[in-house]
């Protein structure tokens, strides 16, 4: 409170953003200035700007990666699961289970045209699977119901598909890591199947998942009526780790249950962290452009120092020059914070246009989606990472101003004004 009695009463805060604005000072005081409120509209924007293209990316890889992955699973630890339709009505009966559809899930390596290729061979029940993930929505050549209808058959994703060479029609041979004894010696269980279908999500799933019937999965993984699991979802898939948590404790011992946090939450963990360090980054820049603001001050005292002594003698206290030089600085970086920050989110809300425009001027596809899975910048701008950007600005550019404020409270106005 006598912080804000001291700026009514000698008008430090008028003075110091008067100051900040005025063109009655050096060219080269002034030029220092400019700069540095340059560079703290560029590091502010540039922030904003790769938070919001961050946030797009994850809310992509998120929409994607987990519209095939289920919300839970439950697997057993023995030898699959015999009795699983009765496990799977019980669960449906449970609060906050929506569905429920039994899987089997086995690494597996295809033979193709060109080559061979390692993926995740995944046994579903056709029927069910579009209950606990998006699955069918994600057919775009062929039909998943074919899988029913035609035994032995495969649906493959489109970048797998790409890469062993075949479309729907082909044929793909399937080695899955079960040994066949014969009287001629032990062999890898192979088996050709027909592929009746092409899924695609736009994310990594793409170049390994393939899906099979649950009847087709059983003979050729060995299962025997048998079910590796149970896939889950629930009412809310951001409150399925605690759905699941409440439901491990009335299962059968030999249950073990995973939520889409533990199978795919380390993809989202090193997202979040690659997100910590490049804002930590950036901020750097926003760090250089405040701390240009101790140049700008230090210059502006040495400046000033007969004006610092002349308001001393007229009873201005130490600390409010203190504030006028702190107003001062702060002045300069409210404005380039502030166009920083529209700048910045102007940029993050059209960024589609602005790279489509870049790409049209130079010729160039920036983002091929054969390559990167997206053919544009994806960006979401949330109100709080413009509020933390404009904070830890705010807080960098205060701790700038200090220094350079305490020496002009220091000015001996006796020393300044002797020989004046």
């Amino acid at each position: 409170m006598r912080l804000f009695s001291s700026l009514a009463d000698h008008y430090a805060l008028f003075i110091g953003l008067r100051y900040s604005f005025s063109r009655k000072r050096s060219r080269f005081t002034g030029l220092i200035a400019l700069v540095s409120m340059l560079g703290m509209v560029l590091g502010v924007a540039s922030l904003i700007t790769v938070l919001s293209v961050m946030n797009g990316f994850a809310g992509e890889l998120q929409q994607r990666i987990l519209s095939l992955v289920p919300h839970a699973y439950l697997e057993s630890s023995a030898d699959g699961i015999a009795d699983w339709q009765a496990l799977a009505t019980d669960l449906r009966a449970r609060p906050g289970v929506v569905a429920v559809s039994p899987y089997i899930s086995d690494k597996v390596i295809f033979s193709g045209r060109y080559l061979l290729h390692g993926g995740v061979l995944t046994a579903i029940d056709v029927g069910a699977e579009g209950e606990v993930s998006r699955v069918p929505q994600a057919i775009v050549n062929g039909s998943l119901e074919r899988l029913e209808s035609e035994p032995f058959s495969v649906v493959l994703g489109s970048a797998l598909a790409r890469l062993l060479g075949v479309m729907p029609g082909d044929s793909v041979e399937v080695t899955v890591p079960r040994i066949t004894v014969t009287p001629l010696g032990a062999f890898p269980r192979t088996k050709r199947l027909q592929v009746v279908g092409l899924f695609e999500v736009g994310a990594q799933p793409d170049t390994y998942q393939a899906y099979v019937s649950l009847d087709t999965g059983q003979r050729l993984l060995g299962e025997r009526g048998r079910v590796e699991g149970l896939q889950v979802k629930t009412l809310d898939l951001y409150r399925a780790p605690e759905i699941v948590r409440e439901l491990a404790p009335t299962l059968p011992a030999d249950i073990t249950v995973r939520d889409w946090s533990q199978t795919q939450g380390s993809l989202f963990r090193a997202v979040k962290m690659e997100k910590i360090m490049v804002s930590l980054l950036l901020l750097s820049v926003v760090a250089v452009a405040a701390f240009n603001i101790v140049s700008t001050l230090v210059m502006s005292v040495a400046e000033k120092r007969r004006d610092i002594a002349v308001l001393r003698t007229m009873g201005a206290s130490a600390r409010g020059i203190m504030v006028v030089f702190v107003a001062h600085g702060l002045g300069l970086a409210l404005v380039g914070i502030g166009v920083g920050a529209l700048l910045g989110s102007l940029l993050a809300t059209y960024i589609a246009p602005v790279t489509a425009f870049v790409e049209v001027l130079l010729g160039v596809k920036l983002f091929d989606p054969q390559v990167y899975f997206i053919s544009e910048l994806p960006a979401r701008l949330l109100g709080g990472d413009v509020l933390a950007v404009v904070l830890a600005s705010l807080t960098l550019s205060l701790l700038a101003t200090l220094y350079p404020a305490w020496r002009a409270a220091r000015v001996a106005p006796a020393e300044v004004l002797r020989y004046e």
